[in-house]
Order: structure tokens, then C-alpha cells, then sequence
């Protein structure tokens, strides 16, 4: 399982997303995806109180620990992979995190469009 070229929304050399947590579908720090991704991991996220609350609420818990994945649980201002779907899907709800565009696969654009992640910049 390659990943898809790491190029940015911006068109620019993906950067990195976190290290702490360790993020990214291929747990790399990058918000790098494949065919495999099915869910499109691909927009770099800053955690708010705000959205870990709604992501449990609509049944992903972010937030909670999970030692059986290697999973701390993430906390307010950690950057995250997110699927694109879901971070979307959070905008249009009004409660969107930031985004971290330089960090934010390309292949984001193909469910969210660039204005707004543009709208949500870090």
C-alpha cells in the first residue's frame, strides 16, 4: 500500500500534521492516503472542545482513550487527520475545527471544496 503523492490543496509539498498524537492513515504524521483509505483521512485538523464534543455526539468519540489501539485520545489544540467527509459534514453544521491547509492532502478537494477549508484556515 503506496500513498497517493504528498501534495497540499495549495499545491505544495504536503507538510507534516503531528507527530504528537501520532496521526495520518498510514500513521506517518501526514495526512497521506491510498485507495485504501476509505475514509479519506486527509484534512489536518485542530482539535476544539467544540468539535471532539460533536464528533462523539454523531459517534466518534475522539476524545477517549483507547490503549487497545495505542490511542491517547485527543484533547483541544491537537492536530489531527480527519476524514474529509466528517470535517465537511461539521462545517455545515457550524462547529467545524481549524485547519492546518498546508498540511491537508490534495485528495481532500474531492468531497470538500477549497473555500471551505480556506474559510476554516489555522
Amino acid at each position: 500500500m503506496e500513498p497517493d503523492a504528498s501534495v497540499n490543496v495549495l499545491g505544495q509539498e504536503l507538510q507534516p500534521c503531528s507527530l504528537d498524537p501520532l496521526t495520518g492513515f498510514f500513521r506517518d504524521g501526514h495526512c497521506n492516503t491510498c485507495n485504501a483509505d476509505q475514509g479519506s483521512h486527509t484534512v489536518c485538523a485542530v482539535m476544539t472542545a467544540e468539535f471532539l464534543a460533536y464528533s462523539k455526539y454523531v459517534g466518534n468519540d475522539l476524545s477517549t482513550p483507547r490503549p487497545e489501539f495505542r490511542f491517547k485520545g485527543l484533547n483541544p489544540g491537537d492536530h489531527w487527520c480527519l476524514c474529509a467527509a466528517r470535517f465537511l459534514q461539521a462545517a455545515d453544521e457550524g462547529c467545524a475545527p481549524k485547519v492546518n491547509l498546508a498540511a491537508t492532502h490534495q485528495r481532500a478537494l474531492e468531497i470538500v471544496p477549497l473555500h471551505v477549508l480556506q474559510e476554516h484556515a489555522a
